[in-house]
């Protein structure tokens, strides 16, 4: 058995990632909100949400039904970590799940390969909530949030 598969046979059982939301940045969400909106027929879930610690604004959007949102991501300013993948015009930035355990995941994730590029932090977004943040071997960004209670973000 090869160590990924011990890792993951170990695992298995305590696994409980579900899809949280897609994160697209965007250079202002007042300015592109617009189009998931009116033509997607997205509704907004929270207001703008400002987090220092992340350098970002956000706002979460959901389709009626859909058990996931979509992110809209924002620098903050000149300096946010957000500023490069902004400018380069690619809007895919993330994928978040959310988990039982952040800590817990995390290092499982980290025994699989991921490297972690930010620990477990507070998050605004999430009313306190911990997230972190994880590089998967063939580069996409992921997000783990803790999961909260029954209906909320």
């Amino acid at each position: 058995m090869t160590a990924m598969a011990n890792i993951s046979m170990q695992f298995r059982g305590d696994c409980d990632l579900r899809l949280h939301h897609v994160g697209i940045v965007v250079p202002a969400i007042e300015e592109h909100c617009a189009f998931y909106i009116d033509v997607l027929r997205y509704q907004r879930r929270t207001p703008i949400i400002h987090d220092p610690v992340q350098t970002a604004f956000v706002q979460f959007l959901a389709i009626p039904g859909s058990d996931h949102y979509l992110e809209l991501v924002a620098p903050d300013n000149e300096s946010s970590k957000l500023q490069k993948a902004s400018r380069k015009g690619l809007p895919l930035n993330h994928l978040c799940y959310s988990c039982k355990n952040t800590a817990h995941m995390v290092s499982f994730l980290k025994e699989s390969g991921c490297i972690v590029t930010q620990d477990p932090v507070a998050a605004v977004a999430f009313d306190g909530r911990f997230i972190a943040w994880l590089m998967t071997p063939v580069g996409l960004l992921i997000e783990l949030v803790e999961r909260g209670a029954e209906g909320s973000l």
